[in-house]
């Protein structure tokens, strides 16, 4: 694989606070990459400098080889950086078809045209049904997205992510308030999606980062502690000290899913 994000020396002060200190990290093509830590970390921080919705303060960011540091959030977005998060962004008020047609439209060409309907936009029907089956929504196209339960809201944000054809996906904090259900369907669904979307997670569910991702990396105070397989970061005895401590979260780490 190739390498699609690549961080060199990113870093994000806030007066005297160094939030993300001088990050070097590379996302390869197709990968299922998870970023961990305790809070206060700078997960979020390092999330909103790639998204480009913060400036760094030092460091550069290149998406496919292009410089993009300076680009501003929307620039990224129309070239294949999409991002869910942890509050949800959706209309309420609209279905849930309408929803991923507003990400659609800008796609096809039409512009956002909030009283035109899906189907009245060619190409945007056939897109909203394309996300709506990948997200496994299929039969609640016309159901307002206030009637969703939370794990099927977090089901559209995919779907509204997706329906702008990125290279690069987001996800922070998918599962949080999810059911044990829940939270094992939204794993199905990242699983199932196309092997050209490179999908970069915060996620403090051990279980979903372990059984999701084919690569870690843990951020501690700001800094980029560990990078590594599944395995090579379940056994590094840096992180299980710094990260988790002793007790009932070590104990976690070391039996979540796929450890010996």
């Amino acid at each position: 694989m190739s390498t699609l994000l690549a961080l060199d020396g990113v870093s994000k002060q806030y007066g005297s606070l160094m939030a993300v200190d001088g990050v070097t990290l590379g996302i390869e093509r197709g990968a299922r990459h998870a970023l961990i830590g305790p809070n206060g970390a700078g997960k979020s921080t390092l999330f909103g400098l790639i998204a480009g919705t913060s400036a760094t303060t030092a460091g550069t960011i290149a998406l496919a080889g292009e410089d993009i540091t300076r680009r501003s959030d929307s620039w990224r977005a129309r070239v294949g950086v999409a991002k869910t998060f942890q509050h949800s962004s959706l209309f309420l008020s609209l279905s849930v078809a309408d929803n991923i047609a507003l990400a659609a439209q800008r796609l096809t060409g039409h512009g956002l045209r909030i009283r035109t309907r899906a189907a009245h936009c060619p190409g945007v029907a056939e897109e909203v049904e394309r996300c709506l089956a990948l997200v496994g929504l299929a039969d609640r196209p016309q159901v307002r997205v206030s009637a969703l339960s939370h794990g099927e809201r977090r089901q559209l944000e995919v779907a509204v992510a997706l329906a702008t054809r990125p290279r690069l996906l987001l996800l922070d904090e998918p599962t949080a308030g999810m059911s044990a259900a829940e939270s094992g369907r939204f794993v199905g669904l990242v699983e199932s999606l196309p092997p050209d979307v490179t999908v970069l997670l915060i996620e403090h569910d051990l279980d979903v980062v372990f059984r999701l991702a084919d690569r870690i990396s843990v951020l501690h105070l700001g800094k980029l502690l560990a990078d590594g397989t599944p395995e090579q970061v379940r056994a590094d005895e840096v992180v299980q000290q710094a990260y988790l401590g002793s007790g009932a979260a070590r104990e976690l780490f070391l039996t979540s899913p796929g450890s010996p």
